[in-house]
């Protein structure tokens, strides 16, 4: 069995014990508030990830893209939901072989998706994409997601199920106070849209949206009927830094290259290894103390002013933001303690190619 001192740095790592813990937390929760979760497989494009999120009782899960889709339909990953509206005939007619639901947030988009399911000879159940705030994607009003909900409802090859309502802003507002304050406005603007859609006698059976950063705040909003947060299950220093406390199970494992200077090693791990949107470094792990500085592609500088680790040590480092870290690698190394248990592909269905 393979150990993390036998493998190629810079790695991503998942420690199985605390990835399990926090799976087991958020299905309770869910559970008792008597929501569904459909988490967002953007935060980890791993079907074994996905596959254990479901036998732990999420309903599918959501994607971000066509490929992802196509992933995940490909590995018979159940309950696709594609949450990002798309103006593309040939990625509709890609999503439409995956039979995924899909959000809309145009008329346009309503006819192109008919047209799609109709040439793939399947319905595709459809959601109206709600503008809650961000001015991101979504209808920009109440009164245009119920028109283009009734758009929705006449189109011979689709079937209306509801609405998607997700702030975007609602994941990292700034503090617990910000997040409900956020959350709340985002469901005042849901609930403006579901009034009319129902007035209409059009579908609501399904209020998608909230995150991780409001996994407990949307929990206990009434008109919400499933979750999307997708993160808690990795986490970061994001949302640590927003007063989330799941388990860190997500890392990269980095080599001290080159330790030639007083108060600070050289890792080979640089903006290739982490996400770089956050506008601040990794963190060590177990090194108080320490500060993470880019050093470039494949380089950083950990500045300790004691403890400083000796070339050849390797590290483990909590990425700044889970989702775009786990985008730069093809495999997760599952470890549990020191002993790596599996290899889970990134991105794509299986690993051929020797370790």
């Amino acid at each position: 069995m393979l150990t993390k001192q036998q493998l190629p740095t810079p790695a991503l790592l998942l420690d199985l014990d605390k990835f399990e813990a926090n799976l087991a937390r958020m299905a309770a929760r869910i559970k008792e508030s008597g929501k569904t979760l459909r988490p967002h497989a953007k935060a980890h494009k791993c079907v074994e990830i996905a596959r254990r999120q479901i036998a732990a009782g999420a309903i599918g899960v959501c994607v971000a893209t066509v490929a992802e889709a196509e992933l995940m339909a490909g590995a018979g990953i159940p309950g696709l939901l594609l949450t990002s509206p798309i103006a593309d005939s040939l990625k509709m007619a890609r999503i439409a072989a995956t039979g995924a639901m899909v959000v809309v947030d145009h008329p346009q988009q309503v006819a192109w998706y008919d047209e799609a399911a109709g040439a793939a000879k399947r319905k595709l159940d459809v959601l109206v994409d709600l503008d809650v705030g961000d001015h991101r994607t979504g209808a920009r009003s109440p009164e245009d997601a119920a028109e283009i909900a009734e758009a929705v409802d006449q189109a011979a090859n689709l079937e209306l199920r509801g609405i998607q309502a997700y702030s975007v802003l609602g994941s990292h507002a700034g503090g617990l106070e910000e997040r409900k304050r956020v959350s709340a406005e985002t469901f005042r603007v849901a609930a403006r849209a579901l009034g009319i859609m129902l007035r209409r006698g059009l579908s609501t059976e399904i209020v998608t949206g909230g995150s991780t950063g409001t996994w407990e705040i949307d929990t206990a909003v009434p008109d919400l009927t499933e979750l999307e947060a997708g993160s808690y299950v990795l986490m970061d220093l994001a949302y640590r830094r927003e007063g989330l406390d799941f388990a860190h199970a997500l890392t990269v494992l980095a080599n001290v290259v080159s330790a030639n200077h007083p108060g600070f090693v050289t890792v080979d791990a640089g903006f290739k290894a982490f996400a770089t949107d956050r506008g601040y470094g990794p963190e060590a792990v177990d090194l108080p103390g320490s500060k993470y500085r880019w050093g470039g592609d494949e380089f950083g500088y950990l500045d300790a002013a004691e403890g400083l680790p000796k070339l050849g040590d390797r590290l483990e480092f909590i990425p700044p933001h889970c989702d775009p870290t786990t985008n730069l690698y093809d495999r997760i190394y599952a470890c549990r303690g020191e002993q790596v248990e599996a290899v889970w592909p990134v991105k794509r269905a299986s690993i051929r190619e020797d370790l």
